[in-house]
């Protein structure tokens, strides 16, 4: 506060201290208040011990002997306590000793005036400057008002949002994530000093003596107290009670403190009995502890404490020795037990009611400096006979160098060679001036230089300390080892949901990603598999067949999103649900519980591999089965069906010729059909991969086997022979334990480091003219060959196990043979004669393992032309990796390396160059209008005079751009999973998962404009925790087909319904159609949805409920009780018409205008529709027809 023109009776000034100090009132203000120094000197000892209960001084610090304290401050996280004084230097102090923990120049001359803890910072409010830093005192921001500003304090509003007031005539708001001012506030001269809030109002504090009570919101006056007729000194709010202290006019003679404390009733709005106190009030703080006391503290250091209501008692008067300095500032801690004192003298004053004091009910621990060990180090006994004398230091006696002194030769930096430019590009480089241009050869990998091998080794080297255990192991102490875009990605949901979640951060391509939320949702990287191979995809996309639950069918839907997709991520909710009725499935354990995909106990490699096995037989099967009679009338059947052929056979399948040799010398031979194969690992530890898979394609086996020559149970041997070979080559890797796992870490190690071994040898043969045998040398002493530098090329880097091409042939003779190609090698006409086929490798699936999320899968594919050509318009094949919705090219010599201490391979396909000729790879859309036909209810006691929509007529199916009402309600089948913060705030952690209930789809035109067409009751067979009837209007039994009274069909038969009139081109509307599309698993083009949710939307506001959109548009009372999805529809039907009415009569300009008077409205009313009977008399009326034609529906 400013004094100056006070009695100089009442203390001195240090010399320092100018009139421009002042953090609250206008100097000018202050002129000439008089205070009686004699009309009270009350006479208090000063207590020697802390009595519990009692406030008295625990500790006093000088800060900076005279400089002025003008703003202390307790931590609000930590046991601090913060002083600012008039030079603008900020300290802070630890605990009740006050030990000394950081301090910092804040201003280089403006005096601090507010001080205000954050969980990351603190900020100090200068007169024209707000600056946030750290408690070490490192800057987090700095931020300088307008010229002109006088800013006296702040006040946070939330995490993220301030306002700042002073001397000025507005109230600035500023975003603390962006350090932005976002709005202002006006308000009347001479502006605001003192801020403080309540759960309804903020309350401003003006020199002119008033307090005024604004909305949360708008920063509107809701009241006004006029309190002083002088000038404001401080103030104060406790549940329903204001207190307030200042000066009045004593006219000619200036101000002089006012004794009568005003106190105001917040729930009438008036001032009470105002509370007569013994000493001049400069600061006054609330202290609720079981009773509502004041705190009334004067310029001189008295201190007494009363109660609001109750008279004032001259023994609860203390005294704060400031040794005749005067008190400056003033603050209470959140516990209420700690008081603190700054005076003018540069002192800072702890008051505790208590001997153990904290700050805080619940604070976070202080990061400390650490002490220093130099002279705390133990006295060494150099006479005990255990000691080591290692321990003793040993003084230098002789002028012989020790062995730490290197030579400078080997301890000199020297920076590492740039490595030469890469040829091709010398060759193709043009030159326009002096900058060269070439194509990327693309012959290493992206922003990466590979530079001297020895380093790499050490590197891994520190992984390799740890105790290995790739397969199942519980801690990972190298974790950072997994790279970032490997780990497994998360969704981070807020208030909005998932609509302010960025993923083009992790997505930049037109691929469509696929959210991992939904249980069982592991196989998502093998989703994405089936729908990069092309005959799959169209397979799927043609099929359509009556079964409920069919993966065949629920991939075709969910291949159809991905192609519309243009990077935005879709979800495999409905395909996860029919996977999950699969009996097959379940009995192959293939189903998790929600527990072990969240704690991470599933073995996903085996797990994946399984998954894979079981998805091939499953679509052969679905789509090998002859059709009956069709659901949908006029949907072809299946090509497959009708033929007996299965693309997926002719696509996976290969006839082996399985034999069993019994001792006895009887054979035995069968044939079968195979989709896929496994790799079976031989004892050494060196192989090449062609020849490993040729022996588990052509396997040989003993095992016990019956024999029925010898009518028992006799060793047999098994071979294995194919007959033909698969156009894609499935292979499940089985690295399913620590010896396969080692395996494929010899394989890896023995093709990085051979070929060096094969330079250092031809290095040192041409260098030393004698002859030696170098045999499998260890590292350390292949580094120290002379003259041998380990800049690594880029094929050594590139040596991989796994081969990117692979050569294959059944000859008469020998039988299968396998063998590895080179990049670009390309078959000689006699192989070709031969029957000789090329396989390249377009997917690795891998196990990444990391035991801090619990491990995830991911998946390496070769991405076709013709998806480039489809999603981007160009011709050209990239490597992918897919991680759920993360999607990201990479290199194909990243997708075939393996490191398999976080890196497991699990799934490999290879696919014969040039097969798509065989197959038609056209789509042909098999769903028509035949779907939008009358079909029979699965609820046993619908009658059709229950029925509450009229189908379609031939005349009347709809066309292009036709609008279609449309509204869904959902059940819940899990709860929300969520976690409470220690600041209060809610994080989701899982969502709820919804499932759709009913769809209702009005007409949109025409003389039955509004009639429903379909309003559908979906059945569900897994277990619904929560109807939401308030909300759905959904109720126990209606979707129980035993008890059902409604129109129930399966959730196929109504996605089919809504999937051709979304490929027909009708236009839908309805009020946040967004949430529904999604839980419905749909995914529609933009330009066909009208959401009324965002017609009648301002940016940055709070989205409008349909309820009070059509009370407030269309004076109608709905969603009264509970919703009703045709009367949700017809409103947002009838909505969107008042839009078009509303926009082409005055324009956007006027539109603008009607959303404002809109908001505004809302504003007023909290949002809350009022009653029909309500004072305003805009109820709404039940004669009003919406829809004249249909109300007898």
């Amino acid at each position: 506060m400013n004094f100056e023109g006070l009695d100089p009776g009442l203390g001195e000034y240090t010399p320092g201290l100018d009139s421009s100090m002042d953090p609250r009132l206008d100097p000018a203000l202050l002129q000439g208040v008089e205070l009686d120094p004699d009309a009270l000197a009350v006479p208090v000892s000063e207590s020697m011990h802390i009595v519990e209960g009692m406030y008295s001084e625990l500790h006093s610090v000088a800060a900076e002997v005279g400089i002025p304290v003008t703003a202390t401050h307790f931590d609000l996280q930590e046991e601090l306590l913060w002083m600012g004084n008039h030079r603008g230097h900020a300290s802070s102090f630890f605990g009740p000793t006050m030990g000394r923990y950081s301090s910092f120049q804040v201003h280089m001359t403006d005096d601090i005036r507010h001080i205000q803890s954050m969980d990351t910072g603190v900020l100090f409010l200068t007169k024209n400057n707000l600056k946030c830093l750290t408690r070490g005192g490192l800057i987090m921001f700095d931020y300088t008002t307008e010229e002109g500003a006088d800013m006296h304090s702040l006040i946070l509003t939330d995490n993220n949002t301030l306002l700042m007031g002073g001397l000025q005539n507005y109230v600035a708001e500023l975003d603390l994530t962006t350090v932005q001012e976002t709005q202002k506030f006006t308000v009347e001269v001479p502006g605001v000093a003192i801020m403080r809030q309540s759960n309804r109002f903020f309350f401003c504090g003006h020199t002119s003596g008033k307090v005024s009570l604004r909305d949360l919101r708008t920063f509107k006056i809701e009241h006004e107290f006029d309190a002083f007729s002088g000038s404001l000194s401080d103030f104060d709010i406790h549940g329903n009670l204001l207190a307030a202290c200042g000066f009045s006019s004593r006219g000619l003679n200036g101000l002089s403190c006012d004794r009568f404390l005003m106190v105001y009733d917040l729930r009438m709005m008036r001032a009470i009995t105002p509370l007569q106190v013994h000493v001049d009030p400069l600061f006054l703080r609330f202290i609720p502890t079981y009773t509502s006391r004041l705190a009334i503290i004067s310029q001189t250091g008295q201190c007494q404490f009363c109660e609001p209501t109750g008279l004032a008692s001259l023994a609860d008067i203390f005294h704060v020795n400031t040794v005749g300095q005067l008190l400056m500032s003033f603050d209470v801690s959140s516990s209420k037990q700690a008081l603190s004192f700054g005076d003018s003298g540069g002192c800072v004053h702890l008051w505790s009611s208590a001997p153990e004091v904290s700050f805080n009910s619940y604070s976070r621990e202080t990061e400390l400096a650490l002490p220093c060990l130099v002279d705390s180090l133990p006295q060494l006994d150099w006479n005990h006979e255990l000691m080591p004398l290692s321990l003793l230091p040993m003084p230098l006696t002789s002028t012989e160098p020790l062995l730490s002194d290197w030579p400078t030769s080997l301890i000199t930096p020297s920076p590492r060679r740039a490595p030469p430019v890469d040829p091709e590009i010398l060759r193709t480089m043009k030159t326009v001036g002096f900058i060269g241009y070439a194509p990327n050869p693309r012959t290493r990998p992206r922003n990466q230089v590979p530079y001297k091998i020895k380093d790499t080794e050490l590197e891994y080297d520190s992984y390799n300390q740890v105790p290995e255990s790739p397969i199942g192991r519980d801690e990972e102490p190298h974790l950072y080892m997994v790279p970032k875009k490997y780990r497994k990605v998360t969704i981070k949901y807020s208030k909005l949901g998932l609509e302010d979640f960025d993923f083009k951060h992790y997505n930049r391509t037109l691929f469509a990603g696929l959210e991992p939320h939904i249980p069982n949702a592991y196989c998502n990287c093998m989703i994405q598999v089936l729908y990069f191979l092309e005959p799959v995809r169209c397979l799927v996309q043609n099929h359509l067949c009556q079964k409920e639950f069919c993966l065949a069918c629920e991939l075709g839907f969910l291949f159809h999103m991905l192609d519309l997709s243009r990077g935005d991520p879709c979800q495999a909710s409905n395909f996860l649900r029919a996977f999950r009725t699969i009996p097959e499935a379940s009995a192959l354990g293939l189903i998790l519980a929600d527990s072990d995909e969240q704690t991470g106990k599933a073995r996903l490699g085996r797990l994946i591999q399984s998954w894979n096995r079981f998805i091939l037989a499953q679509l052969h099967q679905e789509t090998l089965e002859q059709e009956g009679p069709q659901a949908y009338r006029g949907a072809s059947s299946s090509t497959l069906g009708s033929s007996g052929e299965s693309v997926i056979g002719r696509l996976f399948g290969c006839e082996v010729e399985n034999s069993s040799l019994c001792r006895c010398g009887k054979e035995t031979v069968r044939s079968s059909l195979t989709l896929l194969f496994t790799i079976h690992y031989p004892e050494q530890k060196e192989y090449d991969f062609a020849e490993i898979l040729k022996k588990s394609i052509c396997l040989e086996q003993s095992t016990q086997a019956w024999c029925d020559n010898c009518e028992k149970y006799q060793p047999t041997v098994q071979t294995r022979n194919i007959r033909c070979l698969p156009d894609v080559l499935v292979i499940n890797c089985e690295v399913n334990s620590a010896k396969e796992a080692e395996f494929w870490k010899a394989q890896t190690e023995v093709r990085l480091i051979s070929p060096l071994v094969a330079r250092i040898y031809n290095h040192a043969f041409t260098k030393f003219s004698h002859k030696y045998t170098l045999k499998y040398p260890l590292m350390e002493e292949l580094c120290n060959v002379e003259g041998l530098t380990f800049d690594t090329q880029a094929e050594d880097m590139r040596h991989v196990w796994i081969p990117l091409s692979l050569k294959m042939c059944i000859s008469k003779t020998q039988g299968l043979e396998v063998s590895s190609l080179s990049e670009g090698e390309e078959l000689t006409e006699s192989e070709e004669a031969e029957g000789a086929s090329v396989y390249d490798l377009v997917v690795i699936v891998s196990h990444i393992q990391d035991a801090r999320t619990g491990g995830n899968l991911v998946a390496h594919i070769k991405v076709g032309e013709t998806y480039h050509q489809r999603k981007e318009g160009v011709t050209h094949q990239q490597w992918y990796l897919f991680n759920d919705f993360l999607i990201e090219p990479i290199d194909k010599a990243e997708s075939a390396q393996f490191d398999v201490n976080w890196k497991v391979p699990a799934v490999l396909y290879y696919v014969k160059r040039n097969y798509h000729p065989k197959y038609d790879l056209r789509i042909k859309n098999p769903i028509d209008a035949s779907v939008l036909l009358t079909e029979a209810s699965l609820a046993r006691k619908q009658r059709k005079s229950h029925a509450t929509f009229i189908p379609l007529m031939v005349n009347e199916m709809p066309q292009a751009a036709d609008l279609v009402g449309l509204d869904a309600e959902f059940v819940t089948l899990n709860q929300e999973e969520a976690e409470l913060r220690s600041d209060g705030t809610k994080s989701t952690i899982k969502p709820s998962q919804m499932s759709v209930a009913r769809i209702t789809c009005v007409r949109g035109q025409g003389t039955n404009e509004g009639v429903p067409f379909i309003d559908d009751y979906i059945s569900t067979q897994e277990q619904v925790v929560d109807y939401l009837t308030q909300y759905s209007g959904i109720k126990p039994g209606d979707l129980d087909a035993k008890i059902s009274s409604k129109h129930l069909t399966t959730l196929k038969s109504t996605y089919l319904k809504l999937r051709f009139l979304i490929d027909t081109g009708v236009r839908f509307v309805g009020h946040g159609l967004q949430k529904d599309f999604r839980v419905i698993n749909l995914m529609v083009p933009k330009e066909q949805v009208i959401d009324t949710v965002y017609l009648f939307h301002m940016p940055r506001k709070r989205m409008i409920s349909l309820r009070f959109l059509a009370w407030y548009f269309l004076d109608l009372n709905i969603q009264s009780e509970t919703h009703d999805s045709i009367e949700d529809a017809r409103t947002a039907l009838q909505l969107y018409r008042k839009y078009l009415e509303l926009s082409h009569n005055g324009g956007q300009e006027e539109f603008r205008k009607v959303l404002k008077a809109l908001y505004e409205k809302g504003r007023k009313l909290d949002w809350k529709v009022p009653d029909i009977d309500s004072a305003d008399g805009q109820g709404s009326p039940k004669s009003t027809a919406v829809f004249p034609s249909v109300m007898g529906l």
